[in-house]
């Protein structure tokens, strides 16, 4: 027999119960777009950190408060802790004592929920900060002006906004100039920012900034900082602008030692690596979860063509009888088995691509060329491998026996 005819024979065999060559089929697919989507979802999570850590410009490093230890030594640090202030903040732009580093501004985060007659909106940002605050996030203006230094000093209540933030107050009106009422306090708009997106959970334009001093008066009063953000010079000098600010606070803390630091500095090159890290980590165990489910279709496969060899026992004892080889016994049943995950491999592929084009648990997945090529290859191997054993067993089968099966 040459292969045309054992390939005949074996999509004959697959057309006999439609029904089940589709659920053993669905069960391939199922797996293919499981291994696909879930991977992509997990390098999304992974794009969309990194992209947030890329809007606060790659030279720039956060100062929060606490030590970031464990244990009973935390707890010793903790009852020392001397918050950040704006002194602080102020003591960082000091030429001298930091050449690298370009500007600092402390921030003051407070929850409020802003009303612009019957529409209401509660930024998930909402701080009280310096003008410095937005060329250091890498914050940019898209209609209006910035609020200045003076308006700072002089504690004006003006505020610029995100774009969810502008929608949900405004709609489609120009919100630039008109008041919006938050924690009860009027604050005059006076810019947006240009559109920044999402990142998971966290909407960048959910976003509502004000002078410090204003929102200090105004609704959180003179607490300690919940961050100040520092703007070196350059990419190239972050870690000498980090070494500054060590020295300054550790002089302002009276901090003795590098393990009794009531302060935490997060530049960019450690958020990307601990992100990294546990962006792979999260991937890794998606696409472990996903396989389970290709494993599973693979079984299915063996389950199936079991069934088929039993069913069509006598078949095999005739056409053994009549001549045909051990060899295309084997070729048809491995065949058959092929057919089933490349179908449904192929389907897959297909389903990951269209499941990869919404948004799941708000992350927007970004699918990677390799997974599908290894969902792909896997469900083919697996085809081979458990449709080996049932052809393996077709193959084998004495005409004698076979042609007494009933």
């Amino acid at each position: 027999m040459n292969f045309f005819e054992i390939l005949r024979f074996a999509l004959r065999g697959l057309t006999i119960n439609r029904l089940r060559t589709f659920l053993t089929t669905l069960g391939i697919m199922i797996g293919v777009s499981s291994v696909i989507i879930l991977t992509a979802v997990g390098n999304g999570s992974s794009k969309a950190v990194q992209s947030s850590l890329d809007r606060l410009g790659t030279n720039s490093i956060q100062v929060r408060s606490g030590s970031g230890g464990f244990g009973l030594r935390a707890r010793a640090v903790s009852n020392n802790t001397k918050p950040l202030t704006v002194a602080d903040a102020v003591a960082l732009v000091d030429s001298v004592q930091a050449p690298d580093i370009k500007s600092a501004a402390p921030v003051m985060n407070a929850n409020a929920t802003c009303v612009n007659g019957t529409s209401t909106s509660t930024p998930s940002t909402f701080s009280g900060t310096w003008p410095s605050y937005f060329e250091a996030s890498n914050t940019s203006i898209a209609k209006g002006v910035y609020f200045s230094n003076d308006d700072v000093t002089q504690g004006r209540r003006v505020a610029v906004i995100g774009n969810t933030t502008a929608t949900e107050l405004f709609g489609t009106d120009n919100p630039i100039g008109q008041t919006v009422r938050c924690g009860g306090i009027p604050f005059t708009i006076i810019g947006t920012t240009a559109v920044k997106g999402s990142s998971g959970f966290l909407d960048g334009d959910s976003l509502f900034l004000a002078p410090i001093t204003a929102v200090q008066n105004s609704l959180t009063g003179y607490q300690p900082l919940s961050t100040i953000i520092v703007e070196a010079k350059s990419a190239k000098t972050t870690d000498a602008a980090q070494s500054e600010i060590q020295t300054i606070l550790d002089a302002r803390h009276k901090v003795k030692s590098s393990t009794s630091r009531d302060y935490r500095l997060f530049n960019q090159a450690t958020l990307l690596a601990t992100s990294s890290s546990s962006s792979q980590v999260f991937t890794v165990l998606l696409a472990a979860v996903a396989g389970i489910s290709l494993l599973v279709g693979g079984i299915g496969i063996t389950n199936i063509m079991l069934v088929t060899v039993i069913e069509r026992t006598r078949e095999i004892g005739i056409r053994k009888a009549i001549g045909a080889p051990k060899r295309a016994i084997l070729s048809q049943f491995l065949i058959e088995a092929t057919i089933l995950s490349l179908v449904g491999g192929a389907l897959g592929v297909l389903g990951g691509f269209v499941g990869s084009h919404f948004t799941i648990v708000g992350v927007k997945p970004v699918i990677m060329p390799s997974s599908i090529f290894l969902a792909f290859g896997v469900s083919v191997l697996i085809g081979l491998f458990f449709g080996g054993y049932p052809a393996s067993r077709a193959a084998s089968l004495r005409p004698i026996e076979a042609l007494r099966y009933e």
